[in-house]
This record gives structure tokens, sequence and C-alpha cells, in this order.
């Protein structure tokens, strides 16, 4: 949850439902009158939307007391040993591929989950296991194996299409009560800047969503998926008031992608500084314009540097569409592909210049291990290159962390991973993945070596 200082409310991440929509049909009569209702797109799509329950454990910290050399004394061998949680967690998702299985939902409804119970429309369970997932963005894709069993899925609508006062209904299992809908409008788009995820660019909705919708669908009239439900504001933290965030499709379409070709997101870099274009920096440049980005800085031998890209450039579009701020281009960096080709339209000395750049791959230094599994919470590991040449280091531990507790200190060297030797971040990211309920790892200790298990 993220305080929003100005309204001095919380954002809350969703872990439900939500459901909302007008339709075309009318079932009904009054007076010899049709009324029109939803309910025959409902019914239509209501079969995609499930209810997602999850169990799994987490390390929690040790009892501060051995913290204290006394204490610590009287309790030596059980200072090192983690201690372990059961969590449950409740939420919806939404079916994207009815012949494959996959269904799209929050990372954070699934994390550190170790079982996944996927409840369909008609009451049936299926077993899910995670495909890949995206903490940056908050989406994960699950995948369930079924067996002569028909599923459903929503089509994707075009979210860019999508205008404020547009009708939207959205479906999910608010406070595990079960499927929901709900309706509304389009309320805004593009919030950024909510500090909920590491990429914004939200649609924002009053049909009302509260917790345990996280993950579900947000769809039009057409009963086309628009959105993914991911947060709300909340004066209490629990309840709703009619400002709700998802994720759109065309975002969440991108990241589907890569989720399951890779089971990750391989995001690039241009490798620029930015900010955004203020009234005064378009009035210091002789710029009759008050959207765009400026060029602070220009990374050496980056994809940037390569494309002509200079200090003091203001892009006005890339690929033909808009820059209105900052954070809206690195959302369209962050979704490109490494290869990728971009068109960008830049402002210099007054005139329109268009440079291609191409999304270079992003080199990691360091890393924080809870981005790579969440068994390495608390980590931060390191690639480094000196004359002996490069190798993996543990950074830094966080005292009384998940990595802490299941015994990596700072300054332990990364031998291998899984009995397969490591070196760079590169390697290990090929060696661990975010869903591994294990991690084998040798490292070396001042004059020693051990292997340490962290399960």
């Amino acid at each position: 949850m993220f305080p929003v200082r100005s309204l001095l409310l919380s954002i809350v991440l969703l872990t439900m439902v939500f459901t909302s929509a007008v339709s075309a049909a009318l079932p009904a009569y009054a007076d010899g009158q049709p009324l029109p209702s939803l309910a025959p797109m409902i019914e239509k799509i209501r079969p995609a939307v499930v209810n997602i329950a999850t169990r799994g454990s987490v390390d929690v910290q040790s009892n501060p007391l051995l913290n204290d050399p006394l204490f610590r004394r009287f309790f030596k061998g059980f200072e090192n040993m983690p201690q372990r949680k059961e969590v449950k967690s409740l939420g919806s998702g939404v079916i994207i591929d009815a012949d494959a299985g996959y269904i799209v939902t929050n990372h954070h409804v699934v994390e550190g989950a170790d079982e996944i119970a996927v409840t369909l429309h008609d009451g049936q369970q299926l077993e899910a296991k995670v495909v890949g997932s995206d903490p940056e963005a908050d989406v994960a894709i699950l995948k369930v194996e079924y067996d002569k069993l028909q599923l459903t899925h929503i089509p994707f609508a075009d979210s860019s299409e999508l205008r404020v006062g547009d009708f939207a209904v959205a479906i999910g299992n608010p406070f595990g009560l079960g499927q929901t809908v709900t309706s509304g409008i389009i309320s805004a788009l593009g919030r950024t800047g909510l500090g909920i995820e590491g990429y914004e660019d939200f649609i924002q909705t009053d049909a009302s969503i509260n917790p345990g919708n996280s993950g579900g669908a947000l769809v039009n009239l057409r009963g086309e998926l628009i959105g993914i439900n991911t947060a709300i504001l909340s004066s209490g933290g629990t309840g709703n008031v009619g400002i709700g965030f998802a994720i759109p499709i065309n975002m969440v379409r991108q990241l589907a992608e890569q989720l399951i070709e890779y089971g990750e997101v391989r995001r690039g870099m241009l490798g620029v500084i930015m900010q955004n274009l203020t009234p005064e920096l378009a009035g210091a440049f002789g710029l009759d314009r008050h959207q765009g980005v400026v060029i602070s800085q220009v990374v050496d031998d980056s994809a940037a540097s390569k494309a002509g890209l200079k200090v003091g450039d203001v892009i006005s579009d890339i690929n033909g569409v808009a820059v209105k701020s900052a954070s809206g281009m690195r959302n369209m960096v962050g979704l490109m592909r490494v290869g990728a080709k971009m068109d960008i339209t830049v402002i210099r000395d007054g005139k329109e210049k268009t440079l291609v750049a191409y999304i270079a791959d992003e080199v990691e230094q360091s890393l924080s291990g809870e981005k790579l599994n969440p068994r390495l919470a608390g980590a931060i590991l390191e690639s480094r290159d000196e004359g002996s040449g490069q190798y993996l280091v543990v950074a830094n531990v966080v005292r009384g962390s998940v990595a802490w507790n299941a015994r990596l200190r700072k300054g332990d060297l990364i031998l291998s991973v899984n009995r397969a030797p490591v070196k760079t971040l590169a390697d290990l990211k090929k060696m661990v993945k975010y869903t591994d309920k294990q991690i084998l790892f040798n490292v070396q200790r001042g004059q020693t070596a051990l292997f340490i298990l962290i399960q």
C-alpha cells in the first residue's frame, strides 16, 4: 500500500474482484417497452473470469531478542534458523487463451505461492502453475492443465482507443464472496506516478472494485477485455471510494507474450536520463508546446548515443505515438523487446528531426534478490570485473531478511548455482527462475567454501 500525500489516502493492492458494464441486450419488457440489460454480455464472458486461491509460506524475521548477545548465549545454534509463516491469498484471473489454458492475473496475487487453485465459474477447481511473472508491472501468467474441459476466453480490445466517459464493467472475486459484476465509466487514462508499480499507465474507473478484485477483468460493452484490475485508492485501506486502477490490456498483452515465451520480461534500455518538458523549459527552448520529454543526459556507447540523441533534444513522439511525460516514455521503452526499432521524433534547435534507435540489452551490474526469486529477498547480488576476471558476489544482505535466514552473508563469492558455474548476473538468471522452490549455492566465504541450500 502506498500513501498519496495530497489526498491522505492509501493505495490498496487488490486481491479480488471487479465487475461492471452496460450491454446492448433487451431481454425484458415493461409496459410493452424493452428494458436494457447487460445480462446477455455478462453471461457470455463470465466463464472466462476465474477465482484464484493461493497457499504459501514466507520467512519471517526472527525474534529481536536473538540479536542480544547475552540472550543468544542460551540459544546457541538457533540464531539463523528461519521461521516460516503460512500465508493465503484470494484474487481473480482472466482466461486469455482457452486452448493453451493460459490465465492472466496480478503478480501480487500469486507471489510466494506454493499452491494455486483456480475455480471456474461453474465451480470446478483446477491446479495452476506460474508460467512467468513480472513484479515491475504486477502481471503474472498461469497455466492450468485440463482434460475434456471446454474453457472460454475473453477477446482483447484495443485499449489505446479508450476514451474518458466510456462505460466499463468489472468482474472479479471481492472479499472472497465469489464472482461479482459492477459497472461504471472510464474516469481517467494514463495515470502514472502513483508508486504502485515500477511501470504505470493505469486506467482509472469508478466501477466498484474491492480487495480480492486483483487480476479480474475490466471489459467494455462489447464484452472485450480492456484492462486487468490491480489497485484501489481507499481512505481506510479496505473499501471502495470510486477510484480504482486497471492495467491497460495492450500493456498486459505485450508482457504476456514475453512471460509465456521466456518466463520473464526481458527489458532493454535506451540509455538516456530525461525529464518532463515544463512550460518554463519550453519557453527557454523557444518552443510553443507543453508536452514532451527533454533529454538531460545521454549514456556513452548506448542505443541513444548510437542513434544520435543529444542533451537538450526534446522528444515529441516515438513510433508515431505522442510522448507526454518522462514516465510515459519510460513505459514505452520498458515494454519494447531488446532489438526493437524506435523511430524517435526530436525537436533540436527549433526543427524536427527523426532518429532511429534499436533497444539495447541492459547490462546489469547489480540485482535485488527478490526480483530473481522470493527466497533471495534481502540480498543484493553484484557482478564485478577485476583483473582476475568476472565474478559474482553478495554485495549486501539485510539482517533478519529471507536471504539472511537462509545463511547468505555479505561478501560471499558465488561459485556455482545448482551445481553450474556462474560468473555474471546473466549466468545467474539462466540458473534461477522466479518460481524455483529451492536453490543450491556454492559460495566461498573467506578461506572456506560451503554449499547453501535455500528453500
